[in-house]
């Protein structure tokens, strides 16, 4: 199992993809190259990859002002960010002053919003930062809200990432400002993943979330303008699916722990020009990798069969 890196608890958090990821830029011969996320939110599988040396730089782009405050505070001032995560003081009255600052940013430093940024993504359900406290403001749940605030390994997950400042660019863009004027000036030798906020009950998870409009416009500037490879997931549903249609796209089972743990489908979209491998270290994308070859193989065997009905040597076929 992957060692979780990022500080950041994010709702449909993808770091359990790390290793398929890894698979992909290995078939494409991008391992050493640059990894982006233009909607970076908890950063998990760039800065996996980044520190287990898979990737040389790695490009995180967030249209929310307080997470890119937060990646920023990472970078330019660590042990700043550090010194108030262990002074913090985890109470209600607290957190509902570092929630006034998340939801009025004019007047705070961007230290003092990547700080409550990360206080009300440690103190609150699954993450959320439009969500509830954990515990509730009662404090009478089994957890309380200090429960995912564990200072000294949080600290050092942050003072990690630091080292690796000069590796990384955080920038803070509308994600069709940044397609269209970021992506073209990177490295031909690098991956694209697009993690949008899901279609589906986004309004509950993120604090910039998308209508229905907004994922298809998203969708034709990924497909028209983005000319390195890519890789797009979602939340599995028909809409989405058809937004791609004609790309190679496939399902399979993923846990989330958005409030509550459940399993659900999430949908993989890839570009043309990107290689997928045939297998993957991820057992549930192994599963559906595995069918999509066997069914690949079948339909291969009846075309030729078809087309060779005169030829009836097994050895033909085996040929193929």
């Amino acid at each position: 199992m992957s060692k979780f890196y990022t500080p950041l608890r994010y709702p449909g958090g993808k770091q359990k993809l790390a290793p398929f990821i890894r698979e992909v830029l290995a078939e494409n011969d991008l391992t050493g190259g640059c990894y982006v996320e233009p909607y970076a939110g908890g950063s998990g599988v760039a800065i996996d990859l980044l520190i287990t040396g898979e990737v040389s730089n790695i490009y995180l782009n967030d249209s929310c002002k307080g997470i890119y405050a937060f990646w920023r505070s990472v970078l330019r001032a660590p042990d700043d960010l550090c010194r108030r995560i262990s002074r913090a003081v985890l109470t209600v009255n607290e957190w509902q002053r570092q929630r006034e600052i998340f939801l009025h940013p004019s007047g705070h430093s961007l230290l003092e919003l990547g700080f409550a940024t990360f206080y009300l993504n440690r103190c609150n359900r699954s993450g959320i930062l439009c969500g509830g406290l954990i515990g509730g403001l009662g404090q009478k749940g089994k957890w309380k809200m200090d429960a995912r605030f564990t200072k000294k390994n949080l600290i050092a997950r942050i003072e990690m990432i630091a080292e690796y400042s000069r590796f990384i660019t955080v920038t803070n863009k509308d994600a069709v400002d940044y397609i269209s004027h970021n992506i073209p000036k990177l490295p031909r030798k690098c991956l694209v993943y697009f993690d949008p906020p899901y279609y589906r009950k986004a309004n509950r998870l993120y604090p910039n979330y998308y209508q229905e409009s907004d994922h298809e416009d998203i969708a034709n500037v990924i497909q028209k303008k983005v000319a390195r490879r890519w890789l797009v997931s979602y939340d599995s549903c028909a809409e989405i699916a058809r937004f791609y249609r004609g790309r190679r796209q496939f399902v399979y089972n993923l846990q989330y722990n958005a409030a509550i743990a459940y399993k659900g489908k999430e949908l993989i979209i890839a570009s043309d020009n990107l290689k997928l491998p045939g297998d993957s270290a991820v057992p549930s994308i192994s599963t559906v990798l595995n069918a999509k070859t066997r069914r690949f193989l079948a339909s291969r065997l009846s075309s030729v069969s078809a087309s060779q009905s005169n030829r009836r040597s097994t050895a033909s076929y085996l040929r193929i």
